[in-house]
């Protein structure tokens, strides 16, 4: 399947359920966590699905490994390449660690450090470029024309979607009777995984977006109908700044419910709460979806409620308070 066949392709329940087969033995069972404090404090039951616990500390590692697991020995042999600044690569260096093969990691000169370290702590072998987009992809075309490598999109992938969407797979498993799920949005691969499965299983359950108001593209391509690019992002949730993708939109389209947008103190909130009364380190993308609760108190009153938090990585010189 060329990367042109695999854009353009479909996610179904079938796939999720191989890519869980397939990536099971190598990722963590993530927990689902619960604190009557704040069941009080949103005015509904709300139970975490913590993938800020996952390999990584973030539910990338899932779609990575799927999509380099997945790759035949001929293509596996040249390796996988990608860029990024953030959670992907650093998932990419530890699935092509799993398959042994080299993985080429195009980073931003002003990456943060903590960043580049995890993805070399992994075996990514790092590549170096001016931060501008342009930048990245003419470096990464440099990359693919050296190496020969197969470039794994960060999420307008099906490979990468159908990994992303094992996270419903097991949070439907640990826990019964959900009237809506919050899922946060990016550039889209886990909530399209996620709410595949979702809908396959369960089309009862709402399935919800959150998303920062300083990057609402998201939000504004659903309320639209058309594709909207993301246009000078302004959020704390740096994990959310990217623009929604193609394949992504258009599963998006079909099977999630409803978007939220949330303001960045309520996520900063958020997360404070999650730190102290649930005890568990989340990143600002990771607390979107408790900030779309909070801000939005009147949608899950009395309802029982799921929220992903997607990761837990931070860098402590740099906490919003």
């Amino acid at each position: 399947m060329n990367d042109m066949t695999v854009a353009q392709a479909g996610v179904t329940l079938d796939d999720i359920r191989a890519a869980h087969a397939r990536i099971v033995p190598h990722i963590h069972r993530t927990p689902l966590l619960h604190s009557r404090l704040l069941d009080e404090l949103a005015g509904c039951e709300v139970h975490f699905k913590c993938e800020n616990l996952q390999k990584i500390g973030a539910f990338k590692a899932r779609g990575a490994l799927n999509a380099v697991l997945g790759l035949d020995d001929e293509t596996a042999a040249h390796g996988v390449a990608t860029h990024s600044s953030g959670n992907h690569g650093a998932a990419l260096a530890m699935a092509a660690g799993v398959r042994g093969i080299p993985a080429h990691i195009v980073m931003p000169s002003n990456a943060p450090a903590v960043k580049k370290a995890a993805v070399a702590g992994y075996g990514g072998q790092i590549v170096e470029c001016e931060p501008t987009l342009v930048a990245r992809e003419t470096t990464l075309e440099s990359v693919i024309a050296q190496h020969g490598s197969h470039v794994v999109h960060p999420y307008d992938d099906a490979r990468v979607i159908a990994g992303q969407g094992t996270t419903a797979l097991e949070l439907l498993e640990q826990l019964d009777g959900i009237d809506v799920v919050v899922i946060p949005v990016g550039g889209g691969g886990l909530l399209s995984g996620m709410s595949t499965a979702i809908k396959s299983l369960n089309p009862a359950i709402e399935v919800m977006a959150a998303e920062p108001a300083g990057a609402d593209d998201a939000f504004r391509s659903f309320g639209l109908g058309y594709l909207v690019p993301q246009e000078n992002p302004n959020t704390i949730a740096d994990g959310l700044l990217t623009s929604l993708g193609d394949l992504n939109y258009a599963i998006i389209r079909e099977h999630v419910d409803t978007m939220v947008t949330v303001e960045d103190e309520t996520i900063i909130e958020a997360m404070k709460l999650q730190w102290t009364r649930l005890k568990s380190v989340v990143e600002p993308s990771g607390a979107v979806t408790f900030a779309a609760l909070l801000e939005h108190p009147e949608r899950f009153r009395g309802r029982r409620v799921a929220c992903v938090i997607s990761g837990g990585n931070v860098d402590l010189e740099k906490l919003p308070w």
